[in-house]
């Protein structure tokens, strides 16, 4: 559960990244700030899994 968790982490974070970029070069601000909150849900998920996997050893 956990590494399927972290894999979801770093997709969300590439999808965020990518979506930003596309945003920033069409010009479109709303796109970039979906991208910012994407990369920022995906960073969240990834330090909530860290922060379990210290927990757990």
């Amino acid at each position: 559960m956990a590494g399927s968790q972290k894999a979801k982490a770093k997709k969300e974070q590439a999808k965020g990244r990518a979506k930003e970029a596309m945003g920033r070069a069409a010009g479109n601000e709303r796109m970039e700030a979906e991208g910012r909150m994407e990369g920022a849900r995906g960073d969240a998920r990834q330090a909530k899994e860290k922060t379990k996997d210290i927990f757990k050893h």
